[in-house]
Order: C-alpha cells, then sequence, then structure tokens
C-alpha cells in the first residue's frame, strides 16, 4: 500500500491536471458557441442552394455541364474531413471508420485527407491519397475549403475520377454529432429535400435560363460543390469543439472521483499511522512499567 506522502503527491499531480482539463473545457465552450452560430447561419444557404439544384435538375441537360455527367463507377474520391488536435473523443475514429468502410464498397477510391488526424491515419492505413490539406479544423474560411473543393472538382473533370463523396462529422447538438457520407459529384438532386412536409413531390417550376443554361450552370454548380464543403468544415468544426468539451468535462468529473478515491485512501493511511503510533506508545509504557 502507497504511503500517505505519496498519496498526497498523487492528490496534488491529479488536482492540477483537474485545473487543466477544466480551463480546456471553458475555452472549448466559448469556441463551441461561435462555431455552432457559424454552422448554423450558413446551413440555410446551403440547403437553399441545393432546393434550387433540386428545381433546375429536371431541366438541365446534363450534357451541358461536365459536373453533371453520369458514367460508369470505376474509381471515387473520398473528401475526409477531420479535426488537426485530438482530446475529441471518438470523434475522429467514427468518422475515419465511416469513410474506410465506405471505400471497401467502392471498386477502387483515393482519399482527399483534410486536418492532421484523417492525414495519420490514412498513411497508417496506407490509403491511396490525392492531396492532404491542414491547420484550419478549428476555424474554416471560404478560402480555405475552396482550395479542397477545386481539387475534387479537377479531379472529376479531368475523369480521373467518376464520383465524389464528402464524409464529415454532422453537427446535431452538444451531445450529438452525425459521421456522414454523402455524394457531392456528379451533382443530382436529393429526394429528401426535394418534397414537401406532406411527402408529395413539389410542383415542376419552368425557368428561363438569361443569357443561356450554360452559363448559369457554370455560375452556380461550381458554388454549389464549395458551399457543400464549407459546410461541412463548419459542421465539423462545431463537432470537434462540442467533443472536446464533453471530454473535458468528463476528464474533470472522474478527476474528482479520483481524488475523493485518494483522500480516503490518505486518510486511511493517515489513521493506520496514528493507530500505529498509539500502539507503540502504549507498548512502550507497558514496558516502561514491568
Amino acid at each position: 500500500m502507497p504511503s500517505e506522502r505519496e498519496i498526497r503527491r498523487r492528490i496534488r499531480s491529479v488536482r492540477n491536471i483537474q485545473q487543466v482539463t477544466k480551463a480546456m473545457q471553458t475555452v472549448a465552450a466559448s469556441r463551441m458557441r461561435r462555431a455552432q452560430q457559424a454552422v448554423l447561419a450558413s446551413r440555410p444557404y446551403e440547403e437553399r442552394l441545393r432546393a434550387i439544384l433540386n428545381e433546375l435538375a429536371p431541366n438541365a441537360d446534363p450534357e451541358l455541364h461536365p459536373l453533371l455527367a453520369r458514367r460508369e463507377v470505376k474509381r471515387a474520391a473520398i473528401i475526409l474531413v477531420t479535426t488537426d488536435r485530438g482530446l475529441v473523443g471518438a470523434l475522429n475514429t467514427n468518422v475515419i471508420r465511416a469513410a474506410i468502410r465506405h471505400s471497401e464498397a467502392l471498386p477502387a477510391s483515393a482519399f482527399v485527407a483534410v486536418g492532421r488526424k484523417a492525414i495519420g491515419q490514412l498513411r497508417r492505413f496506407r490509403q491511396p491519397t490525392t492531396a492532404e490539406f491542414s491547420g484550419f479544423s478549428e476555424r474554416p474560411t471560404t478560402g480555405d475549403t475552396s482550395i479542397v473543393a477545386r481539387v475534387a472538382i479537377e479531379e472529376f473533370v479531368a475523369r480521373r475520377v467518376d464520383e465524389v463523396y464528402l464524409t464529415y462529422t454532422r453537427f446535431i447538438n452538444t451531445l450529438r454529432q452525425v459521421p456522414t457520407v454523402r455524394r457531392i459529384l456528379p451533382l443530382a438532386p436529393e429526394d429528401s429535400a426535394g418534397r414537401s412536409a406532406g411527402g408529395s413531390p413539389p410542383a415542376t417550376l419552368q425557368y428561363i435560363f438569361e443569357p443561356d443554361p450554360e452559363s448559369v450552370l457554370e455560375a452556380v454548380l461550381p458554388r454549389l460543390i464549395e458551399l457543400t464543403v464549407y459546410q461541412a468544415a463548419l459542421d465539423n468544426a462545431a463537432s470537434e469543439q462540442s467533443a472536446r468539451m464533453v471530454s473535458m468535462r468528463n476528464a474533470t468529473d472522474n478527476a474528482a472521483e479520483l481524488i475523493q478515491d485518494y483522500t480516503l485512501a490518505a486518510n486511511k493511511a493517515r489513521q493506520g499511522r496514528i493507530t500505529k503510533e498509539m500502539l507503540e506508545i502504549a507498548s512502550g509504557a507497558e514496558a516502561l512499567a514491568k
């Protein structure tokens, strides 16, 4: 059994760790609020642009733009979005597992790694990687994510891949973040977005393109891809801060429980030491009396 001094030393060490985790929890909570506001503010724009695609797609000829072209899938690209730092629980593990599991169902695949955790794990698993990006997982900007979207568009237009998937962690709330895999190329209307609340398909709208369909699609479709990747980065940033806040809160609570256990053990050791000293004093007094 460790001595009382050693137990007291452990208590001080755990208490110092608890102060660090408490501070990290506070910082993560502050950053989570900003990230949550950003993701909730930008989500309606992405959903509205997706709804516009759903309305335009039935009237658009796939031959008018290469991003609409569908072809036999021989090779696919997967954009894997993770965090740059750890201390986020199972957040990165779940999204990486979902991406690799999805890649196993494809004929062939290559990854575009976004985040240091994705880069490290893909190298560890020896997965083929087309490009690597890092350094903006906590505060992504359109300038950062547009480069990722441009790589995906170039790979698809050059016919090096036939489909592009985006894998990221979708932010639902503070306690729930869901690994999500969605196809972003070729562009196609989504069934869930193309139905009304009653479950019936919306009325078909007829559009007049000015100046021409090619110019309209050339302006809208690349922007939709960039916005989709940007929205995924915002979701991942909000999920990262939420997961880190929860992890640090759990670490703080575990440290408090450990301090209680060590305090109880120290008290027992102290009581045992006092009892031993009292027995020694009583034994000495009895020996002197004889």
